[in-house]
């Protein structure tokens, strides 16, 4: 007979009839694993019943190492015979032994009290199966008996390795939410002295939230996860109808977890994201700062890095080039901090907000971008018509969660980063009256900008806004806007600089032409000489001066056409 599961590799001496004969002197010397083995030889050739009289001896031993009785006995010691597989079936148990398999029902409530003692695992599948844990055939081996692991006083990193063992076991149907559900509250309250466990308590969340938050915790404590689908959660529940229930209420915003902000919405782009969940920065600090997590950085994932901002010469009229200079000196770091320390000294509020406004092309974007290079400063830049949903009440959470994200940036970065509103025409118009008969999209547009006003009044950071238009802006909103910058659009001089600039080739005197006849942008005339460039990638040789005159009248013509139905404020989509 082969050894039970390798465990231990000698056999003892066998007899006949009765099973294995051993001596005195040798009884005392067997160890657990020994009468396992004698209790499985007895079991398979007696059957269960006469094997608990003839092995009585052994049972006895057994019983008296796990505590169980001996019915328990002789089914563990039967499962440990298969204890390197994962799926024990107590009908192949049943036909090894011989039994009836009517007597599976009292072996199945024996094995209950087994899983109970945490001695065998049980798997609720399609079928039921069992298995014996890796950390009871150890203690068997090591310990001649079974030695729990132990669950009380542990040091922070066990006790999130203990809890991720519980969801593991949960999410192989070898626990019942039940199971899953008392084994973690009897975890927390055997480990009082960890902060984790005082503070989750002092919720009094009910059993439902709280085993739901402790898995949140879970996956970002032990898997570092900030992108949790309901993928990720469905394993919890035995009743698909509890998991629709609990991830309707999760994505439509009404759950306890959700309300009390420890679990919040993903941001991408600047779009919540109702199906994506991480643990809130609030919830992190309270709940998991004993891990000594690196601080939440899934900001990052939308923050435009300065040192990956290309350096670019740019090109300004004499005024725009003094504002700018002193906006760039102002944002320096060493600066930077000296203002909003002074500031905050005198009660003011010590948040930069700042304002370019200009036509098109005039470089108002990349000043931001290079501004941000040259002074260290990552970007975070949001695109206001991606915020618009078509779902009102979910904008005003969309703009809320920027402001969020963007305080958790300013609060983990070395170097305060910039909040970047581009092409903002649609939040600074003026803003509309109510009349009885508003339609909820006006009144959902009021409620963004008075969102965005707070926040801007609220701001400890560095704001820049770029817009196209200012003749519609709204008072308070240029109340709040620190610095101005006006980009008009190059003069002369600026233009000759910006075209020997891109096109290094261009005699001055054609330079001096081109920017007498057309009085074109930065950018237009950065597009004309994009598409000199793909006309020498195509054609392999140089442009001729006509198709450079005819790529300047046709932004002459697109600025035109695109100028004539520009206006400020929200569009509303049908």
């Amino acid at each position: 007979m082969k050894i039970i599961n390798g465990i231990k590799s000698k056999f003892l001496t066998k007899g006949t009839g009765s099973g294995i004969k051993v001596s005195e002197a040798q009884f005392y010397k067997m160890d657990i694993l020994d009468h396992i083995e004698k209790i499985v030889d007895i079991a398979k050739k007696q059957g269960i019943d006469k094997c608990q009289q003839t092995g009585k001896k052994n049972i006895n031993y057994v019983t008296g190492k796990l505590g169980v009785n001996p019915l328990q006995a002789i089914l563990f010691s039967l499962m440990m015979e298969q204890a390197a597989s994962n799926r024990i079936l107590l009908s192949e148990i049943a036909e090894s032994v011989k039994s009836n398999k009517v007597r599976i029902i009292k072996y199945m409530t024996e094995c209950e009290d087994l899983e109970k003692k945490k001695l065998i695992r049980c798997s609720r599948g399609d079928s039921i199966s069992y298995r014996i844990p890796r950390v009871v055939r150890e203690s068997l081996r090591k310990h001649n008996e079974f030695i729990p692991e132990k669950s009380e006083n542990l040091p922070i990193s066990k006790f999130f390795t203990k809890i991720e063992t519980i969801f593991e076991e949960r999410e192989n149907d070898e626990l019942t939410y039940e199971s899953m559900s008392n084994e973690l509250i009897d975890l927390i309250d055997q480990n009082m002295h960890l902060e984790f466990c005082k503070k989750i308590k002092s919720y009094n969340l009910n059993e439902s939230d709280l085993v739901l938050l402790i898995c949140f915790c879970h996956l970002a404590g032990n898997n570092n996860d900030d992108n949790i689908g309901s993928h990720d959660i469905q394993f919890l529940w035995e009743d698909r109808s509890e998991f629709k229930e609990q991830k309707n209420a999760l994505s439509q915003g009404y759950h306890t977890l959700i309300e009390t902000k420890f679990v919040e919405y993903n941001n991408n782009g600047g779009f919540l994201n109702t199906e994506s969940w991480r643990v809130s920065d609030m919830a992190k600090k309270e709940l998991l700062s004993e891990l000594n997590l690196k601080e939440n950085q899934s900001y990052k994932k939308d923050m435009i890095l300065y040192e990956k901002i290309k350096e670019k010469k740019m090109f300004y009229n004499s005024r725009e080039r003094k504002e700018i200079e002193n906006l760039s000196s102002l944002l320096s770091e060493e600066n930077f901090n000296k203002i909003q320390k002074r500031l905050d000294s005198k009660g003011m509020r010590k948040g930069f907000a700042c304002l370019f406004s200009g036509a098109p092309g005039t470089g108002k974007t990349e000043t931001a971008m290079q501004i941000a290079r040259q002074t260290k400063r990552n970007i975070m830049m949001v695109d206001i018509s991606q915020i618009k949903s078509m779902w009102v009440g979910e904008s005003e959470k969309n703009v809320k969660k920027i402001f969020e994200t963007y305080k958790s940036a300013v609060e983990n970065s070395p170097i305060t980063p910039i909040l970047l509103f581009n092409e903002a025409d649609a939040i600074i118009g003026k803003r509309k009256e109510f009349i009885s008969s508003s339609r909820a999209v006006d009144q959902m547009e009021n409620t963004i900008q008075n969102i965005i006003l707070q926040e801007m009044e609220n701001l400890c950071g560095i704001l820049i806004a770029t817009t196209n238009l200012t003749q519609n802006m709204d008072s308070a909103f240029e109340r709040r806007f620190l610095y101005k910058i006006t980009f008009d659009r190059p003069e002369l001089e600026s233009r000759k600089s910006i075209w020997s600039s891109l096109i290094p080739d261009i005699s001055e005197e054609r330079a001096n032409e081109l920017s007498h006849k057309y009085d074109l942008s930065g950018g237009q005339i950065e597009n004309v000489a994009r598409k000199l460039e793909v006309d020498q990638i195509i054609h392999g040789e140089d442009s001729t001066m006509d198709a450079v005159l005819k790529y300047c009248m046709d932004e002459i013509n697109n600025c035109f056409n695109e100028s004539k139905s520009k206006e400020i404020g929200f569009t509303a989509k049908y």
